[in-house]
């Protein structure tokens, strides 16, 4: 499945059916009167989170969406069926905004949101006999229902974010400590949309991961994939920043964990006023990879570099899947500690 987290579409709620205009025609009941029914209500526009979704493809081929109307009043007072609403299946972590830019709604799990109301519909000629007027010729036509664009913009929700430079292990490690399948390949920029896992520690206890395409320098202006990803990492209470210590790769370890530090700290300035703690902020552990592939004496270099620097780390092997396990409990409680601090 593609995935697609932006798309602008039009969106109309059902306009209101017409009221009718009858009067009772039965043998034996003279001067009957009016019995024109109402019209009835125009569909609704709803949003509705699936927890079974995780992009907006089902928008992707489609810009124009419509309630249906209600229908028209009957005779014998038979009111009109309303209008059936126009229901929107949409991922946990969509984000309505309107044609400014500017947020009408942020949908969470669980959250079921009436976007857009269906049109009254009109009175049928009953509604307007009085005393003094038996026989109204009126009635009303219905209120139309109401259009408008917007955009949707897609978050996603995940507990801990995987992030790092392109090509350091991640597809390979959230392939292993979850259910997730992403491709894997040994060529940078493998990952082309975030993937997300269940990691799953015991039957009462587990958590969401994602693992968020390669960061690389000037990702913050859009360089690589750019802005299109880090926005997913927004909601996530905290950080496993993988990095590559094989030597094969050419990379100062050390300095591939600041320039992706400098990232996140631009891309904060740049969201500055944002409803979300500021990505430096969150708790985050730095995960050397690729253990088995690196001579004692590269590791103990590596080490000494981030103890230097008193940066918290611990060493695994995605590939082989040593230290997966206790990686996977560290980011539960880093996790927890995350969503503490966001919640003061």
């Amino acid at each position: 499945m593609a995935f697609i987290d932006e798309v602008e579409i039009e969106v109309a709620s059902g306009g209101g059916g017409p009221g009718c205009v009858s009067f009772r025609r039965e043998s034996h009941v003279p001067r009957g009167g009016p019995d024109g029914g109402d019209g009835g209500r125009g569909g609704h526009v709803i949003f509705r989170v699936s927890k079974d979704l995780n992009t907006l493809i089902n928008f992707k081929h489609r810009r124009r969406y419509k309630a249906k109307n209600g229908a028209p009043g009957a005779p014998r007072n038979c009111s009109g069926p309303d209008g059936e609403d126009l229901i929107f299946e949409v991922p946990a972590g969509t984000i309505i905004k309107n044609s400014n830019g500017e947020v009408i709604k942020d949908l969470s799990l669980g959250d079921e949101f009436l976007f857009l109301e269906g049109g009254l519909g009109g009175k049928g000629n009953t509604f307007y006999k009085t005393s003094v007027h038996q026989t109204p010729q009126i009635a009303q036509r219905g209120i139309a229902g109401i259009e408008t664009k917007i955009k949707l913009e897609l978050k996603l929700i995940a507990d801990v974010g995987i992030i790092g430079f392109p090509n350091v292990g991640k597809s390979t490690l959230i392939s292993h400590i979850s259910a997730a399948r992403p491709k894997v390949a040994n060529y940078p920029f493998t990952t082309l949309e975030p993937n997300l896992g269940v990691v799953k520690l015991s039957e009462a206890q587990s958590y969401v991961i994602a693992d968020i395409p390669g960061i690389i320098e000037g990702a913050h202006q859009g360089v690589g994939l750019g802005l299109q990803f880090l926005k997913h990492i927004e909601r996530t209470a905290a950080f496993l920043h993988i990095i590559d210590v094989c030597e094969d790769s050419g990379r100062d370890p050390v300095k591939d964990y600041e320039d992706i530090l400098k990232e996140l700290k631009k891309y904060d300035e740049q969201n500055a006023g944002s409803p979300f703690a500021p990505l430096i902020e969150r708790p985050q552990l730095v995960v050397l990879n690729k253990i088995d592939s690196v001579t004692e004496q590269r590791l103990y270099q590596i080490e000494s570099g981030f103890q230097k620097k008193k940066i918290e780390y611990m060493k695994i092997s995605a590939v082989t899947g040593q230290n997966l396990k206790d990686l996977k409990y560290n980011a539960f409680e880093l996790m927890l500690k995350g969503r503490e601090a966001m919640n003061e």
